[in-house]
């Protein structure tokens, strides 16, 4: 028996919303420019020492996270949805111009909606595989976006 789509997002996708007191625009911003990416992006004891971005649909991004030891984790990938202010699909599936990665991991896809005078912003990382899923959640996924959404929340309020 087949997978249906809802059978098949359950296993693969984690999810975190938040109902954030700014406007959405702001919220894009931060996901968008490198200045503002690199202030909240990672959580400590990591921390985001670079980002590159392309944002349009087929644009590639660069972010370099470097650990508490100095080692440094780039994480290249394409855009392949943007709608300002509202949505953000980005994939580690390609590196740049259409290049495929060694090893896809994930999509991730923002969405940026407006709710009671505060923007819902919702989080999806939609995995290849039911194991990767399981892996990025075991790697401490609620936990690590949690904090990196409250450190969003917290420098999107300063615009």
């Amino acid at each position: 028996m087949a997978e249906t789509a809802a059978d098949t997002t359950a296993v693969h996708e984690l999810v975190i919303t938040r109902l954030i007191p700014v406007p959405r625009h702001t919220l894009f911003r931060c996901w968008t420019e490198p200045a503002l990416i690199t202030q909240w992006f990672t959580p400590p004891p990591w921390k985001t020492i670079h980002a590159e971005t392309d944002v349009r649909a087929g644009g590639s991004s660069l972010i370099i996270m470097q650990g508490p030891d100095g080692t440094q984790m780039p994480n290249r990938g394409v855009y392949l949805e943007v709608v300002p202010n509202e949505r953000l699909v980005f994939t580690d599936a390609f590196t740049s111009a259409w290049v495929p990665s060694a090893k896809p991991f994930f999509t991730g896809i923002l969405t940026f909606e407006d709710e009671a005078g505060q923007t819902r912003y919702t989080a999806r990382a939609r995995h290849w595989s039911a194991e990767d899923n399981a892996a990025h959640e075991a790697m401490g996924f609620y936990q690590g976006w949690g904090i990196a959404t409250d450190q969003l929340a917290a420098l999107a309020a300063t615009l």
